[in-house]
C-alpha cells in the first residue's frame, strides 16, 4: 500500500524538498481535494521549481558579496535633480547589456546612489541567471597583487572571468601605480567580449583618461569601456541626506 509516508520517503531520497513540503501540505489541506490529479501535481512540481530557484539566487547573491544586500530597483527614486532616466533604468533592467557584453558607467557625486543603483541592477542580473561579484576597485587591485605574489594570479584571473557581471565600486578615488593600471586593463581586456562591467565612479568619464596616466593603455582601456557602455551620469543633493530628513 502506498502510503504518505512512502511517498514522503521517495522525495527526501530524490532531493525534492519542495516536492516534498508541498506534498505534506497538500495532504493536511482540504483546498487541494477538489483539484485534478494533474492540477495537484502541477502544483507540486511547482513548488520544487520555486524552491530550487530561491536557492539559486541566495547561492548567487552570497558569491556576489554586495555590499548592500537589500538594493533592489523597485526602491530606486527618480526625483527629477537626480537626472536619472527611469525608461534607461526599466530598459537596462531586462540586463540584455549583459547578454551584449556592454557595459554601465555611472557617475556622480558622492551620496547620488551610485552604488546603489549599481548593486541594484546586479541583483537584478542574478534573479535572471547572470551571475555577478562585487568589488571596489582598492579590494580586486589588492586581491589581484596577492595573487601574483603567492603564484595564484592565473586562477584568480579565471575566478574573476567566471562572472558574467563584475561590478567595480570608487574607481578613480585614489591613485593608481603603474602595475595596478596594468591589473586593472587585464580585468577589463579580459571581459571585452566575455562579460559586462557596471564601474561607479564620481570622477567625470572625461576626466577618466587623465587620471590612469599611462596613455597607451588609457587610450585602450577607454576603447574598450566608452564604445559599448551606457552612460548614467546622477545629480541632485545627497541621497542619505534626502532620507535621513524624510
Amino acid at each position: 500500500m502506498i502510503t504518505l509516508s512512502t511517498l514522503t520517503q521517495q522525495t527526501q531520497a530524490l532531493n525534492l524538498s519542495g516536492f516534498h513540503e508541498a506534498l505534506v501540505f497538500q495532504s493536511e489541506s482540504t483546498s487541494y481535494q477538489t483539484l485534478s490529479f494533474e492540477e495537484r501535481l502541477y502544483h507540486l512540481f511547482e513548488a520544487e521549481i520555486n524552491q530550487r530557484e530561491d536557492r539559486r539566487i541566495k547561492r548567487m547573491l552570497s558569491l556576489a558579496k554586495l555590499k548592500d544586500t537589500t538594493a533592489t530597483l523597485e526602491q530606486i527614486q527618480y526625483h527629477a535633480k537626480r537626472n536619472l532616466d527611469k525608461s534607461q533604468v526599466l530598459s537596462l533592467a531586462n540586463c540584455d547589456f549583459i547578454q551584449k557584453a556592454q557595459n554601465i558607467l555611472l557617475t556622480g557625486a558622492t551620496g547620488t546612489g551610485k552604488s546603489f543603483l549599481a548593486q541594484a541592477l546586479a541583483r537584478r542580473a542574478i534573479t535572471l541567471g547572470y551571475s555577478a561579484k562585487y568589488y571596489r576597485v582598492s579590494t580586486l587591485l589588492q586581491e589581484i597583487k596577492i595573487a601574483r605574489l603567492d603564484g595564484s594570479y592565473t586562477k584568480t584571473m579565471a575566478k574573476i572571468s567566471k562572472f558574467k557581471l563584475l561590478l567595480l565600486d570608487d574607481f578613480g578615488v585614489t591613485p593608481l601605480k603603474p602595475d595596478e593600471i596594468n591589473d586593472l586593463f587585464e580585468v577589463i581586456e579580459e571581459r571585452t567580449l566575455s562579460g559586462s562591467i557596471i564601474i561607479t565612479a564620481q570622477l567625470p568619464i572625461k576626466e577618466w583618461h587623465a587620471y590612469l596616466g599611462n596613455e597607451t593603455i588609457a587610450d585602450a582601456m577607454m576603447d574598450r569601456l566608452i564604445h559599448t557602455a551606457h552612460r548614467i551620469e546622477l545629480k541632485g543633493p545627497s541621497m542619505r541626506k534626502l532620507l535621513a530628513d524624510t
